[in-house]
């Protein structure tokens, strides 16, 4: 039922994704492996985008679906027991790019786990970045793109933190459907996520050595 789920998401059939997600919620399926089915059908539905087959209504369309499924999912979410926040993390997704249903997800985690998350959203300059790290004083700096163009986009914002004399106060990682090491190479980010879980796995483990 999850590849179904998939397959409705890329598809754009709105109804039947709703209602797959909810019996795959009803039938205990964990909550994760749905949002990250949601995450792998949001990378294909860009890939048709940058192919030409969809367009931007299109690749609204399926951000404005997963939405309304991970609005019925993340409550069903464990959340752990109230504690001190552990760390700052800012995320967006970076200029030229509109996907926020990874970065959303990634976001949501990275609270219930007890981090300080500020959320500046989609098609952030990269001196909107540079403006929020000096004000937030963030321990990690996440940037989202699901997009091929987003990879010069993250690379201008790693060099804009760069300039502004800020680099070596965080640490920066880089998630989305198409982000590799190699472009984490090539953006001068620190890691590269290659699904929401791994993102947070290694944000927690930098916490405290930032």
């Amino acid at each position: 039922m999850p590849d179904t789920l998939k397959d409705a998401v890329i598809h754009m059939r709105e109804e039947e994704a709703m209602e797959i997600a909810v019996k795959l919620l009803d039938k205990g399926t964990d909550p994760l492996k749905i949002l990250n089915v949601c995450t792998e059908a949001m990378e294909e539905v860009g890939k048709k985008f940058e192919a030409g087959i969809y367009f931007l209504p299109e690749l609204m369309m399926a951000g404005e679906m997963l939405k309304q499924i991970s609005e019925k999912v993340k409550p069903m979410i464990k959340n752990p027991q109230d504690r001190k926040k552990s760390g700052k993390v800012l995320i967006g997704t970076v200029l030229g790019d509109i996907h926020d249903i990874g970065k959303d997800i990634v976001g949501f985690l990275l609270d219930v786990n007890g981090f300080e998350v500020r959320d500046i959203g989609i098609d952030v300059a990269p001196s909107a970045f540079v403006e929020e790290i000096r004000v937030f004083k963030p321990d990690v700096v996440g940037l989202s793109g699901l997009l091929t163009l987003a990879y010069d986009s993250m690379k201008d914002t790693v060099q804009a933190i760069t300039d502004a004399g800020l680099r070596k106060d965080v640490k920066i990682i880089i998630g989305g459907g198409q982000m590799t090491d190699k472009i984490k190479a090539y953006a001068g980010a620190d890691a590269c996520a290659k699904d929401a879980m791994d993102g947070i796995n290694i944000i927690k483990e930098w916490i405290g050595k930032v």
